[in-house]
């Protein structure tokens, strides 16, 4: 047990020390992922406002995947390039990459490629 509990406090370092650095681009919304093991999610919050300005995930109605289609990287691109269409009806243009405790390869690393294809800047 206390396996599982070093690396919940690893998890919980790693996504505190991103945030620290985060904070000091104050003004600039922040495009943040949660990944599971079925699903990625991404939204652009306003941490000023306490509001989220836009949100993108494999769950979204117009775009759920099938049960038999596999969750890989082509599909968090898309969900990268969904986000970036959202942010740009909504006039988003600059954001701060928000990977949370995750690391920056894989899925993550694919969904802000798509989301840099689809026009955001970060």
């Amino acid at each position: 047990m206390a396996g599982d509990k070093d690396k919940i406090l690893a998890r919980m370092k790693r996504a505190k020390r991103l945030r620290h650095s985060i904070a000091k681009q104050r003004g600039r919304l922040r495009l943040s992922v949660f990944r599971s093991n079925r699903n990625i999610f991404a939204q652009i919050i306003d941490d000023k406002d306490g509001v989220t300005v836009a949100q993108a995930s494999t769950l979204d109605k117009d775009f759920r995947r099938q049960s038999t289609q596999p969750f890989n990287k082509d599909l968090a691109r898309e969900v990268g390039r969904r986000i970036a269409a959202i942010a740009k009806e909504r006039n988003v243009t600059q954001v701060v990459f928000d990977r949370g405790p995750y690391l920056y390869h894989g899925k993550v690393k694919a969904l802000a490629d798509g989301a840099r294809e689809g026009g955001l800047v970060f």
